[in-house]
């Protein structure tokens, strides 16, 4: 995972810049000083109304994560108290602020007179995996569920069943269904078993729901474990674009214009690719990707004993293979004029890809577009209109912390939460850039203060980057598919650093000694020829 992180930190994403201390009510991170916006952090919902101040018998159903947003962010107006202080929790202008880890356990356990709000459970169950498991974190929430409710005595009373079950069987629910790959983990479900069971015991009604529950999770289980082979077998297939070349001559291989003439369409086959894989993204992941020992606690080492996905690294994996993609495709051909013209082609799909709202993939070809051995290919590069290029490129300028891109961001998303059709709800950010930023905050804020208590500040801005996210990812692709461009895309072979560059000096001659050198030690090493 280090490994992981240190390729993606070093990408084409600018320094890190400023000072990584964590400054109030101030975006933490990599963000250069002269360019550094206050952040909004999340704004009281005055409306929102907290299960605390009445009882109901019935829970709602778990919205959609666009419901947990106003104009401006998260509700965080999750206790009303008078008090600076209250049982282990600090508030500050009802905003919850920090807290002991135990408080905010409880804080997450319902009772019958109250139920955690949403934005809380979602922040508390994504960041509390920096300090502990999530089986020992289930094992306590259990335990207090039993203890508290006293569901472990043998005369139970079904009124107080009644009143409490619902609670308990919301929260296994947005657990489950936010959280499902916690629940990989052996010990996760035995937990979760045995609380489901004790609650069900009641109640045919709580039987039911508690069989529902565990049906479906164990589906979505069962899906991103196929998912995960899918990949698994694409991944073995793959193979260098030159061994290929060596084996088959080149006219009677195909190109991406051969197989998708219409950049629009490819563009669309692209946002299918994009929308499937941030799909099996989990939210923990994000942060799993940076967690560490906690230093209150002497022996823990995290995630170093339970099955992980990675999901998150095969998505950049996809972004890197579409870069090397677009490079192979356009240092393949021999004649210049056709090499031009697949510049030309993917200079199309880019624009495309920007007006769907796929950024990534955007990225991805502007990447490929700019590798040097497709740069350094000047007599080719004469040959094609650039003016759509630049303005691309443009947008995608990196300097003052990639402003153009993220102003166009904010405008698809703005155009997201007033959309009629999922085609218009398409967001697919800039990856990198995303774990970039959410890496700066997770570096750049303590997780605990010095009295010890857990920096819960820090948390809500992390829930809120992460959760925009998960509301994008969410979105039904509205493009047909096509499984042909589809198998293209994702199994074609692609050139090798080297390879790349042998194919750009074939193409277009070396400039200087060093190129020269370069291009006859490649052509020894990986053609066999002096």
């Amino acid at each position: 995972m280090a490994k992981f992180l240190a390729e993606l930190l070093g990408c084409v994403l600018p320094d890190k810049g400023a000072s990584s201390a964590c400054e109030s009510r101030q975006s933490c991170g990599g963000v250069k000083q002269s360019t550094k916006q206050k952040t909004v952090l999340f704004s009281t919902l005055a409306k929102e109304k907290s299960l605390t101040a009445h009882k109901q018998e019935r829970m709602p159903q778990t919205p959609p994560f666009a419901a947990m947003f106003d104009s401006s962010g998260y509700n965080r107006n999750l206790y009303q108290s008078k008090e600076d202080s209250c049982g282990g929790l600090y508030y500050h202008d009802n905003n919850l602020l920090s807290g002991s880890l135990e408080a905010l356990i409880q804080h997450l356990v319902p009772n019958v007179d109250y139920y955690p709000d949403r934005t809380y459970i979602f922040t508390f169950l994504l960041s509390s995996r920096l300090f502990m498991h999530p089986y020992e974190l289930m094992a306590k929430v259990c335990h207090l569920c039993i203890e508290q409710q006293r569901l472990s005595e043998p005369g139970l009373d079904k009124n107080r069943i009644r009143k409490i079950a619902p609670k308990i069987l919301q929260l296994l629910t947005e657990w489950t269904e936010t959280f499902p790959y916690d629940f990989r983990d052996e010990r996760m479900m035995r937990n979760l078993k045995e609380l489901a069971q004790r609650i069900a015991s009641g109640d045919e009604m709580y039987r039911k729901n508690v069989q529902q529950l565990l049906q479906n999770l164990l589906r979505k289980l069962a899906t991103v474990s196929q998912y995960e082979e899918v990949l698994a077998k694409i991944n073995a297939t793959s193979t260098d674009r030159l061994t290929v070349l060596k084996t088959k001559p080149q006219s009677i291989q195909r190109d991406i214009i051969t197989v998708c003439n219409d950049p629009y369409a490819l563009a669309q086959q692209l946002t299918h690719i994009e929308l499937e894989r941030l799909n099996y993204i989990g939210p923990e992941e994000f942060v799993q990707a940076f967690v560490q020992k906690d230093p209150l606690d002497n022996d823990k080492s995290c995630y170093g004993d339970r099955k992980k996905t990675r999901n998150l690294e095969a998505y950049v994996e996809w972004f890197n293979r579409l870069s090397y993609l677009v490079a192979t495709e356009i240092c393949m051909p021999v004649k210049k004029k056709h090499r031009a013209r697949v510049i030309e082609y993917f200079i199309d799909v880019a624009r495309e890809c920007f007006n769907i709202g796929n950024f990534n993939s955007l990225m991805a070809i502007i990447s490929g577009m700019n590798m040097s051995p497709v740069s350094r290919l000047k007599k080719t590069w004469a040959k094609v209109k650039t003016a759509k290029f630049d303005i691309l490129e443009h947008q995608m300028d990196p300097s003052s912390n990639f402003y153009n891109y993220r102003t166009a961001l904010r405008g698809a998303a703005q155009r997201s939460l007033t959309a009629h059709s999922n085609r218009e709800k398409i967001v697919i950010p800039f990856f990198s850039l995303l774990i970039k930023d959410i890496y700066f905050l997770n570096e750049g804020c303590a997780n605990r203060l010095p009295n010890g208590h857990v920096n819960f500040e820090k948390f809500w801005e992390l829930a809120k980057q992460v959760s925009e996210f998960m509301t994008w990812k969410q979105v039904e692709c509205p493009f047909e598919r096509d499984r042909k461009i589809l198998q293209y895309l994702l199994t074609i072979p692609v050139f090798s650093d080297d390879a790349l560059y042998l194919a750009s000096y074939e193409s277009e001659s070396p400039e200087n000694h060093i190129e020269k050198d370069r291009w006859k030690t490649l052509r020894s090493t990986l053609l066999g020829r002096v």
